[in-house]
């Protein structure tokens, strides 16, 4: 992807700011309860280390990632503590929430922050990634939100191409979808301003445009 596209690793850090900038309004909404859906092997800051700067003694998170090499990492490094956990789930799986809720580190009955970012393009159509978001529709209580970002097929059409069939068939797979697309997926949900928009628009300061397009937005559960 960087040979297509150098500018997708200022894109990574855009995605990294737009993750950060999402838990930090749901602390300033009171939420204090996250989820980390495909989080990957932990990043510094990670959304513990965030929410635990802002709130160190009630914040509490579930790291969530299918790949059991991201498991073994991020039970390495993420700090022994009962109110944050690393999970082996898969976010297509439909007894995830249940697993999530044996834990016994997230209250389901209280507001929760789902964090989506960078996951819902590696979802095919045929794994009903719109059925996934509604599961946990169903699952959240009200005052909760739900933070996503999606790579857009608005994006440059040479990089498009190139990255759709380099990635065929492989565990990265990409399924990259409209803006009308991706809203669609959000129907369970009150998306909240500005709407489903760039991550650089989201994250305001005149922030260039990237030859990938990834929108992002937050939403509400009323």
């Amino acid at each position: 992807m960087l040979a297509i596209a150098p500018d997708t690793r200022m894109l990574a850090w855009f995605s990294r700011q737009f993750l950060i900038r999402c838990v930090e309004d749901a602390l300033d909404e009171g939420i204090w309860q996250f989820i980390d859906l495909g989080a990957g092997i932990p990043i510094s800051p990670a959304v513990h280390e965030v929410a635990q700067k802002c709130d160190p003694l009630g914040a509490r998170v579930l790291s969530v990632d299918y790949d059991p090499m991201v498991f073994a990492h991020a039970n390495a490094m993420i700090p022994e503590d009962p109110a944050v956990r690393s999970v082996l789930g898969d976010l297509r799986d439909p007894l995830l929430i249940d697993q999530l809720r044996d834990e016994k580190v997230v209250d389901f009955d209280q507001p929760v922050a789902v964090m989506c970012v960078g996951v819902l393009h590696h979802i095919m159509d045929g794994e009903c990634p719109g059925e996934i978001l509604g599961r946990f529709r169903k699952a959240l209580a009200p005052n909760s939100v739900l933070a996503v970002t999606h790579g857009s097929s608005d994006s440059d059409r040479d990089f498009v191409e190139s990255v759709i069939r380099d990635t065929a068939c492989s565990t990265a797979a990409f399924r990259l979808r409209s803006d009308d697309e991706i809203v669609a997926l959000l129907d369970d949900f009150e998306i909240l301003p500005p709407g489903v928009v760039t991550i650089q628009d989201r994250l305001g300061g005149d922030l260039p445009p990237t030859t990938f397009r990834i929108v992002g937005g937050m939403c509400y559960v009323p």
